[in-house]
């Protein structure tokens, strides 16, 4: 049987006094790197200034967004913070169930690195030459059954605590579908978060469907639409550009996909500037939307691409960490702008 992760604290609480700002959260996916979007939730829960009125998110975020909202409703801020800590540990107990495991030279070779692991490639190989209707008869998806166990979608969909807006990607027509309270269910999870590589397609109503991230790397119009327009922040775990071109099969496929994930957000985010110019300039009586974003590209990034599958709970608590620091100080510098002001350069972005 595999062994529980060690217990950790969780750390009470700032209750910081002051004004409490309304905002909107916009989360991507990324696997395993989610445990980064974990931790910037956790410190963002924790501070006490802050209320996530809506929240859009794809794939692993959909995943968090829905434990999130479950644990609001059960226990408020710190019911949502141990719920998340229980999904992770719950991820990383799954993970040494999974087929390909980490052996003693992955382990060595840490954080950075993995890449070149022996697991890794195998599983390379697996998903390059044979598709999941070959090599994943039974569809077996861990995910499912923790978000199963720890998620009520019929209490989610009457009295959700916030606007959740759930993105999926219609396999057939290519195009976006949002699930929102009303018909959020356990398929429309795993339809957000089904990557086609690795696991059968998600049939809801009788339309196959894909991850979330081929059609919005989060969807940010739910955001704009839901009540009045005010402050998004991005939780960006997908890098937007990378230092060096990849030469390798795998790295090339997997940049590609994070282009294809990134133009989408691109095509939204031009959006935004063009609703705020034209509010700007009158022909809209509107209030403006104002953007900003927490990230750690450059670190996330040199992990390498097969860390996003890498769950062992030293690795989850380490991503975890780097959220909480990456979240206080970017509270410690935009928190007083929050409601006056984007802090994110849409313009320098899309130009």
């Amino acid at each position: 049987m595999p062994s529980k992760p060690p217990a950790i604290t969780l750390t009470t609480g700032s209750k910081n006094k002051g004004e409490i700002r309304p905002v909107s959260l916009a989360l991507q996916g990324g696997g395993a790197h989610a445990a980064f979007t974990w931790g910037v939730i956790d410190q963002l829960l924790m501070d006490g200034r802050i209320e996530i009125e809506a929240v859009s998110a794809t794939s692993s975020g959909a995943i968090l967004a829905v434990v999130m909202a479950q644990g609001l409703m059960d226990g408020g801020n710190e019911g949502a913070r141990e719920a998340l800590l229980t999904f992770w540990r719950k991820v990383s107990i799954a993970s040494s169930l999974m087929p390909i495991q980490m052996n003693v030279m992955d382990k060595f070779l840490g954080h950075v690195g993995i890449d070149v692991s022996a697991s890794s490639m195998a599983l390379d190989y697996i998903t390059k030459i044979f598709s999941p209707y070959q090599f994943n008869l039974f569809d077996f998806n861990p995910l499912r059954g923790i978000v199963e166990e720890m998620v009520d979608f019929d209490k989610l969909n009457k009295k959700p605590p916030a606007g959740i807006y759930i993105n999926a990607t219609n396999a057939r027509t290519g195009k976006s579908k949002i699930f929102e309270p009303g018909d959020l269910s356990l398929d429309a999870i795993m339809a957000s978060s089904c990557l086609p590589f690795v696991f059968k397609t998600v049939e809801i109503d009788g339309e196959p469907y894909w991850d979330g991230s081929f059609s919005g790397c989060p969807a940010l119009a739910p955001l704009i639409n839901h009540s009045e327009p005010g402050d998004i922040v991005l939780v960006q775990v997908h890098p937007s550009f990378v230092d060096e071109t990849p030469t390798t099969a795998a790295d090339i496929l997997d940049r590609a996909t994070e282009i294809s994930f990134h133009s989408v957000l691109l095509h939204e985010m031009k959006t935004i500037e063009l609703y705020n110019g034209m509010i700007a300039s009158g022909a809209l009586k509107q209030k403006p939307v104002f953007l900003h974003r927490i990230e750690a590209q450059d670190m996330l990034t040199s992990l390498g691409r097969s860390s996003k599958l890498k769950a062992d709970w030293d690795f989850l608590i380490y991503l975890h960490d780097i959220g909480v620091q990456t979240a206080t100080e970017w509270l410690a510098g935009n928190f007083e702008l929050l409601g006056k002001g984007s802090t994110l350069d849409i313009s320098a972005l899309v130009a």
